[in-house]
């Protein structure tokens, strides 16, 4: 995959710090609608049951998933040949911004259970493929020798503004008593005006980005002759993969364990709800709990990255997730549940900083722009799996705690694979070797 020329000119100010606030706005979407407050209100307050719910949240994100992995490599791809980016993006901005905020008529009732769905399956796919265009900016934000710099300050903005978002939604709107603006908490308005303040929050600061970052200029390919050719490229790549062994059993690998990762972050919310009765206000604060917990995973764990390799860091990852994991499925009492959820939160961080480190050891230079790209796509080809199979089983078992089960298999098959791939100091023999 071709991969974008850095800028001409030395990047704006004013770009980089737009650039970097929409990561702050789009935050947004996935920790309040996706995962801690709207996925719990709808599998508690609209489907009849959490069974139910679980089983109809679970296809709907399965279908998103399926709807990224066949548009998200074709249309990154036509839009590198057309050249603009702004319009891609803001389209699916607007797209998810609408969707987010029509979320708030879904009243508790099943009747709104396939108007609640709808909306979230393609709110979610508009994010999503927004932000593989927005990451694709990067270089006309950023100096070569600061790509790293600004990519990783915007992805702690992000993370800051999910958790900004979400204490707000808790503070102004879940825990409020009485409620503003004289919401009925009898038709669990607050809750549900958690979806205005998402699309609000998103649309408020993802703005900057469309008046003060520069796009490419139009390019002379039409679209059908860039979509023509984004399928031509997307199949040489794949068949050019064939000759980089470790590469692809480690694209293999991190495709299964990333899978477990994002379905386990995205239920977390819903089978906390479902199985240990948290209510909404307790929902919120464990999301936030997760997410500081993660983010000090990752900061703890930098270091044994550098000293014992990224492939060691993985896999310790993986083994805490499962163990962890594992336990939460047994235990029955909600104050044993939260300390172990907590220390499972530390191993997401470094599982996925390192997955990246360890790509860029393992790819050989002269094709790494090339397989960094396969590398993205890799996280989102089957990004529909997970869900489906949370989705399948809890309604196939009547029970949550079996639907949960299915992702300790993607986490131990990733596993199992990680250990037929290179360790660092043989990844670089290895891509010199290809």
């Amino acid at each position: 995959m071709t991969a974008s020329a850095p800028a001409a000119t030395a990047p704006k100010r004013s770009a980089t710090v737009a650039w970097c606030l929409y990561d702050w706005a789009n935050s947004a979407y996935p920790t309040v609608i996706a995962t801690f407050v709207f996925a719990a209100y709808f599998t508690r307050g609209v489907a009849p049951d959490e069974i139910a719910g679980t089983t109809a949240w679970g296809n709907a994100m399965g279908v998103s998933g399926l709807l990224i992995a066949i548009m998200a490599p074709i249309l990154g791809a036509v839009a590198d040949q057309t050249g603009r980016r702004k319009p891609w993006l803001g389209a699916l901005t607007v797209l998810c911004v609408t969707g987010a905020g029509l979320l708030w008529f879904v009243e508790p009732d099943a009747s709104w259970m396939i108007y609640a769905l709808v909306l979230v399956a393609l709110s979610n796919t508009a994010f999503e493929l927004g932000t593989a265009f927005y990451n694709a900016m990067l270089p006309e934000v950023a100096a070569p020798d600061r790509l790293g710099r600004i990519s990783g300050w915007a992805w702690g903005l992000g993370y800051a503004g999910g958790l900004s978002c979400l204490v707000l939604a808790l503070v102004v709107f879940v825990q409020a008593d009485p409620p503003p603006f004289g919401l009925d908490p009898d038709a669990a308005e607050p809750v549900r005006a958690t979806a205005l303040l998402v699309a609000v929050w998103y649309a408020a600061f993802a703005w900057p980005l469309f008046v003060f970052v520069p796009d490419r200029p139009r390019g002379v390919t039409t679209y059908g002759q860039a979509a023509r050719g984004a399928l031509r490229e997307l199949w040489r790549t794949l068949k050019a993969l064939r000759g980089y062994g470790p590469v692809a059993r480690f694209l293999v690998a991190r495709m299964i364990y990333i899978d477990g990762l994002n379905t386990l972050f995205a239920f977390g919310g819903i089978y906390a709800a479902g199985t240990f009765g948290m209510s909404f206000s307790d929902i919120i604060v464990f999301g936030i709990a997760m997410n500081v917990s993660a983010g000090l995973g990752a900061a703890l764990f930098g270091w044994t990255d550098d000293k014992m390799g990224p492939k060691r860091t993985i896999t310790i990852g993986l083994i805490g997730m499962i163990v962890f994991g594992g336990s939460i499925l047994v235990v029955e009492d909600v104050a044993l549940f939260w300390p172990l959820a907590l220390a499972m939160g530390l191993f997401f961080g470094p599982v996925q900083a390192s997955s990246r480190s360890y790509m860029a050891r393992l790819a050989p230079a002269e094709t790494r722009n090339e397989l960094f790209g396969l590398y993205a796509v890799s996280g989102k080809i089957t990004a529909f799996a997970g869900p489906l199979a949370v989705g399948w089983v809890t309604a196939l078992a009547d029970s949550q705690r079996w639907g949960m089960a299915t992702i300790l298999v993607f986490l131990v098959v990733g596993l199992v694979l990680l250990r037929t791939v290179p360790a660092a100091a043989e990844a670089d023999t290895a891509a010199g070797r290809l």
